[in-house]
């Protein structure tokens, strides 16, 4: 049974993208089998996979659609090693699309149900707005991971993210929680960004994860490769602490 989690956050430039492909690639080196599934209509998940977006015959919008199954428009992301499930410009036009079909939330949960048994994880990136892409998104999944800046504004976007949360949990999906909130683009010498983290370690406790990101230029350059950076530059500080992520996932999801 795959554990389904979103990658999240309403702000956006907070590394969403970033954590997921890096997330992916990890845990497949964890031995996990994963599906990444690309919910916004930039496609930059897709294309950081080494997946063409141009080239996609299938794509997630044509899922939300009902006109294909994930099985048959997942394609194999041979160089990092995880399926995904594309996204592309096409998606932009969902959101409308959508706006007077049935269960149009649930389109994409009742969509996994047909591949729980093929994966251990599915990762989802959703785009940095509360859309009804999102909405799928937050429906399908059992919990949220939230990348976030050690910012003061990263703060107050949180709060909102959080209300969110709580608003899908009550009325559309019982099993949705935080799973836990990864600190990014870490730099330890800037004070504020400790003291932001002090905040969120002593606000939400064990829902910080104990992995934190560094800010990274291998991590960085590494979308130009169309590679997250754990398949880029293994050896980069920034890779090293998304395998580590990836093995604190693996024992967290148990």
């Amino acid at each position: 049974m795959a554990r389904v989690f979103c990658i999240a956050n309403q702000k956006g430039g907070v590394g969403k993208t970033t954590t997921t492909v890096n997330l992916a690639a990890g845990l497949v080196r964890a031995e996990q089998r994963v599906l990444l599934i690309d919910l916004d209509p930039q496609g930059n998940a897709t294309m950081g996979s080494g997946v063409d977006k141009r080239a996609l015959e299938l794509s997630v919008y044509d899922v939300l659609l009902e006109s294909a199954s994930i099985a048959e428009a997942r394609v194999k992301s041979e160089k990092c090693g995880y399926d995904v499930l594309g996204a592309s410009r096409e998606l932009a036009g969902a959101e409308v699309e959508m706006v007077s079909v049935e269960r149009r939330e649930r389109r994409l949960k009742q969509a996994l149900e047909a591949v729980q048994g093929d994966y251990d994880f599915v990762l989802i990136d959703c785009p940095p707005s509360l859309s009804m892409l999102t909405l799928n998104g937050l429906c399908a999944a059992h919990g949220v991971i939230v990348p976030m800046q050690c910012e003061y504004f990263a703060l107050e976007g949180l709060t909102d993210l959080v209300n969110t949360i709580k608003q899908v949990h009550a009325n559309l999906n019982k099993e949705l929680k935080i799973i836990g909130l990864l600190r990014v683009m870490f730099d330890p010498r800037i004070t504020l960004q400790q003291q932001v983290s002090d905040q969120l370690k002593g606000h939400f406790g064990d829902k910080v994860f104990d992995t934190v990101i560094p800010r990274n230029v291998r991590l960085a350059e590494a979308p130009s490769y169309g590679l997250p950076g754990v398949v880029f530059d293994p050896s980069a500080r920034g890779s090293q602490a998304y395998l580590s992520f990836a093995r604190e996932m693996v024992v967290r999801a148990r």
